[in-house]
């Protein structure tokens, strides 16, 4: 098992995806890549409080320990990092606001609700649009990718590197989800679909036919058990090492958007760093981030295989079916490409045309 999962379980000491038993059935994931570098030289003691939304055995938080254990190991432990995960200090808006204040150093949001800084940022929302984990990786790591990272100067917030949060999956309480009619309901209500608090989600669920309802990642859970909402759409591993399955008992692999993280500092905690550090501290968010990639790469099916194991009845769409639901989201094509730019949307669709014929 992963060193740093071990460690991880051994620090919590609770079962954080179902029962103490979960533990054993982690999967095999892939040991952090050796720690290579140079020793900085001292520039005195510097610790960073990190914000995360997802649990310690998610992938964001395995790898954002590898960062840390970078720091610490090419720094002598001059600097350190502190991760509070499962948005104990706040949702993602929150955390990027407090950075903006100098209250927080670092956070790790999806792209999602971080469009109201860099609005580029909504081209990664568009349904469909990137269909592979292949196609998404060169998207992430292409010049106008690190375009959007270089807007946020001037926000307050410093965006480091790009990395997976994956495609997202619905999943809702209600009934199974085939095609867009059911999303519909017809001759039953729409579904009430928690959403992140961005345009073009709620424009896709819309168009879907479903009541999307904008919500804080930290206030799903109950609003799900309480029947507030029907359903939610997240990665695989999302929905499993946030308990999803004990309260949503359908599960639809629609892929329909892949969202990425993005690793940030605040300004302010950035321009405190002595300049080797702050070399350090980039190098570490890029080398983080392809960890995390893979992490989430072998976590996926897994996952939603877990997810079956624990009860929940998910539906996999072929290519008829996922045909339907991008005919019925293409007015979200229509509304947002202008507004976000037809320019960067058809360089996106060029990398994923390139990375099908690879």
């Amino acid at each position: 098992m992963n060193q740093l999962l071990k460690r991880t379980l051994l620090i919590t000491g609770t079962a954080l995806i179902g029962t103490s038993a979960a533990h054993a059935q982690m999967p095999e994931l892939s040991d952090p890549p050796e720690i290579e570098g140079a020793t900085v030289s001292d520039h005195g003691s510097v610790t960073l409080r990190m914000g995360l939304g997802l649990a310690e055995t998610s992938p964001q938080y395995l790898s954002s320990q590898y960062f840390a254990d970078i720091l610490d190991q090419r720094s002598e432990g001059r600097i350190s990092v502190n991760i509070f995960p499962n948005s104990q200090l706040g949702d993602d808006v929150q955390m990027m606001e407090m950075l903006q204040t100098g209250t927080l150093d670092m956070t790790y949001p999806s792209t999602s609700p971080a469009t109201g800084y860099v609005s580029e940022l909504a081209v990664f929302d568009l349904p469909f649009l990137l269909p592979t984990r292949e196609a998404a990786i060169e998207a992430m790591r292409s010049d106008a990718a690190q375009e959007m990272l270089d807007a946020f100067d001037g926000t307050g917030i410093k965006a480091l590197a790009f990395s997976e949060n994956g495609f997202r999956q619905l999943t809702n309480s209600a009934r199974p989800i085939a095609s867009p009619e059911d999303v519909a309901g017809l001759d039953v209500r729409g579904l009430s679909v928690r959403t992140m608090e961005n345009p073009v989600h709620l424009a896709i669920w819309q168009a879907l036919g479903a009541n999307p309802t904008p919500m804080a990642f930290g206030e799903l859970f109950s609003a799900m058990e309480q029947g507030v909402v029907d359903g939610q759409e997240n990665p695989w591993s999302t929905i499993l090492t946030s308990n999803f399955y004990e309260v949503q008992e359908y599960g639809s692999e629609t892929r329909h958007v892949y969202t990425p993280f993005i690793k940030m500092i605040s300004q302010r905690a950035w321009d405190r760093l002595d300049p080797e550090y702050q070399e350090l501290v980039q190098e570490a968010a890029l080398q983080a981030a392809d960890y995390e990639i893979q992490l989430s790469s072998e976590y996926d099916d897994w996952a939603r295989d877990q997810l079956e194991e624990r009860g929940m009845q998910v539906t996999r769409l072929d290519d008829e079916q996922i045909a339907a639901f991008q005919d019925a989201v293409q007015p979200v094509y229509d509304e947002w490409a202008p507004q976000i730019g037809e320019d960067l949307v058809a360089e996106f669709q060029r990398i994923a045309e390139s990375s099908m014929t690879q």
